[in-house]
């Protein structure tokens, strides 16, 4: 079954592979550094790693308190702030967010380790609580990634596909949802996922892990009977509407040459794995599942390395079994939940989806304190009625300010305003890069 479904699959592989080797191909090309001449002026070079002429927050409120540096004082690298954020699906949220970021070992290779918390509350009634990590050891020898969620969410159903109608069924035009209607679904999350990479070349690491994805208490409380895309494919597929779980084995290949976790001002990111989802780890059903993220990140200038070219493409496809409808690849799947600037979660989805993202970067104040970004994304989808996935595409644009709140870590506080089809639009708020 897996081959067979392979089979009918090759034309979207070849599609995505073509997409990652153009983007590959692109970035690859050497750009010409920022050729401004000034006269009697000498250019001072600035160096990625240099902090010493950047203002941040903390600086700020130095400013404000009247406080001096202490020389030979230790800088911390935990960043402490009130987690204020918002974005169309959620709303707008409150709490509270640490994130850290370190170098865990003498070897200067070693690339910086991060980890965030978060507790918060939403005016949409989101409860989230959540605990992440990117571990790598000394010399880069293991990477550890991980995530603990549990959170009383509010999920919002625009129906499967790309946004074209089923002229097939009552019920395919229903899960179809042309005009996107919204519908809302409640549920309680827990989430557990936890990855172990080991570097067998350089920057090329092989990893193994566990993923659990559990769902409580689904329910549509508006219209706890209707017929909605939710419940057509839950039904249509097996799945109990009020709970299910996707528990399951990960495996993965890594390379990453990226010179900060929070902020790249150059390098690749590749991720490519499979996940196996498996009934006698505790799954509902049994699910075969292939996912690619290419980040590529391309300094401009030599005397302002922030000028950055950054692209990102993800995507995800069912080879065999079936998926949870609310676990289906699609807007903000990713594992960052980041992608698809413009739309809600969940806009569009599939059994196949891809996305891809252009950003540029730009420093706005000398000091680093303020800067700026502006994006582009596409994404694209198949469906149950005969759209395949790259022949229809969907839009999404827009600009951005950056803050920044921790030098030391390169940690930006990130403040977007995207736009979408079908209305879509919102503010966008978060703390470090989208990607």
């Amino acid at each position: 079954m897996v081959f067979a479904r392979l089979k009918g699959m090759r034309k979207e592989i070849l599609m995505s592979a073509l997409v990652l080797f153009f983007v590959s191909a692109v970035c690859g090309q050497e750009m010409p550094v920022d050729s401004l001449k000034i006269d009697s002026v000498k250019l001072v070079v600035n160096k990625p790693d240099d902090i010493s002429n950047q203002y941040d927050v903390g600086d700020l409120f130095k400013t404000i308190l009247h406080k001096k540096n202490e020389p030979g004082k230790k800088v911390s690298g935990i960043t402490v702030i009130p987690n204020i954020s918002s974005n169309p699906t959620i709303g707008f949220q409150v709490g509270v967010k640490a994130v850290v970021g370190r170098k865990l070992g003498k070897d200067p290779a070693t690339l910086m380790s991060i980890a965030a918390s978060s507790a918060s509350v939403t005016t949409k009634g989101i409860i989230n609580y959540y605990i992440t990590h990117n571990v790598y050891t000394n010399a880069n020898k293991w990477n550890f990634q991980g995530a603990l969620v549990i959170a009383k969410a509010v999920v919002p159903d625009f129906g499967l596909g790309i946004g074209n109608e089923a002229h097939t069924s009552i019920d395919d035009k229903i899960l179809s949802n042309p005009t996107r209607q919204e519908r809302v679904l409640n549920a309680m999350y827990y989430t557990f996922r936890e990855k172990a990479y080991r570097e067998v070349a350089n920057n090329f690491f092989i990893g193994a892990g566990v993923s659990f994805e559990v769902k409580r208490n689904i329910e549509d409380r508006k219209d706890p009977a209707g017929t909605t895309p939710y419940t057509v494919y839950t039904d249509r597929y097996g799945f109990n509407r009020e709970h299910y779980s996707s528990n399951g084995l990960v495996f993965n290949i890594q390379y990453t040459t990226r010179d900060n976790l929070n902020r790249a001002f150059k390098g690749f990111y590749v991720d490519a794995g499979v996940r196996l989802n498996q009934t006698w780890m505790g799954s509902t059903k049994n699910a075969f599942l292939f996912t690619g993220d290419f980040r590529k990140y391309l300094s401009l200038s030599r005397k302002r390395p922030e000028h950055v070219l950054a692209f990102w493409n993800w995507g995800s496809y069912i080879i065999s079994g079936v998926l949870p409808y609310l676990e289906l690849p699609g807007t903000a799947k990713d594992a960052s939940f980041r992608s698809g600037r413009g739309y809600k979660s969940g806009f569009f989805k599939g059994t196949q989806y891809n996305y891809t993202e252009i950003e540029y970067r730009f420093p706005i104040m000398s000091n680093g304190f303020l800067s700026g970004v502006a994006f582009g994304n596409l994404q694209t989808a198949n469906d149950e009625w005969g759209t395949k996935l790259f022949k229809e595409w969907q839009p999404g644009y827009g600009a951005g300010i950056r803050i920044l709140f921790n030098k030391h870590t390169r940690t930006n506080l990130c403040l977007d305003y995207a736009f979408g089809k079908y209305g879509q639009r919102g503010f966008f708020l978060n703390l470090n890069e989208t990607f």
